[in-house]
């Protein structure tokens, strides 16, 4: 499966602003059967704190158009099972909701009340895109990831901007 714009944006941020060793995306567990199907969208490895990040990206840019968030709990459900299963060896496992236009209501609510996961949506999801664009000022060295270079081009350009 190609990895989407939207799991490269978590990708730069799990590398630069976590700190993260190593970034991996849609991963797929080692089951047969259904459960093989599933895929993690990005997992990021800090070996240094000996944390490791999985996320769920969802970038719908005209908003997340679920009613309810089942399909994000069972989500959260898998990775949940995959970390006590394949990634017991780490101290702390962080599980992220990336998202960048969530409609408040319901389906916040809903997802508000999820223990343990971390919601990167809305306003939380454009200032970790701030921060991003921060590192790229000081940054000219090409990370390998897609996002991050378009971003430091940005803020690279000379003359007049105007977007």
């Amino acid at each position: 499966m190609t990895t989407e714009i939207g799991e490269y944006i978590v990708g730069a941020y799990l590398q630069l602003i976590k700190d993260c060793d190593v970034v991996d995306y849609n991963v797929r567990p080692p089951e047969r059967g259904l459960k093989g199907l599933n895929e993690f969208d990005v997992l990021g490895f800090n070996f240094k704190e000996n944390i490791v990040y999985l996320c769920e990206v969802k970038t719908h840019i005209t908003g997340l158009h679920y009613k309810h968030c089942e399909k994000i709990k069972s989500k959260y459900n898998s990775q949940r099972e995959y970390a006590r299963k394949y990634l017991n060896t780490f101290d702390e496992h962080i599980y992220m909701f990336w998202s960048p236009v969530v409609p408040e209501g319901r389906l916040t609510k809903e997802l508000r009340n999820i223990r343990g996961l971390e919601l990167k949506i809305n306003d939380i999801y454009t200032n970790c895109i701030n921060q991003l664009a921060q590192v790229a000022k000081s940054r000219n060295i090409d990370i390998g990831n897609p996002f991050f270079r378009s971003l430091q081009i940005i803020q690279h350009l000379r003359g007049s901007k105007e977007f």
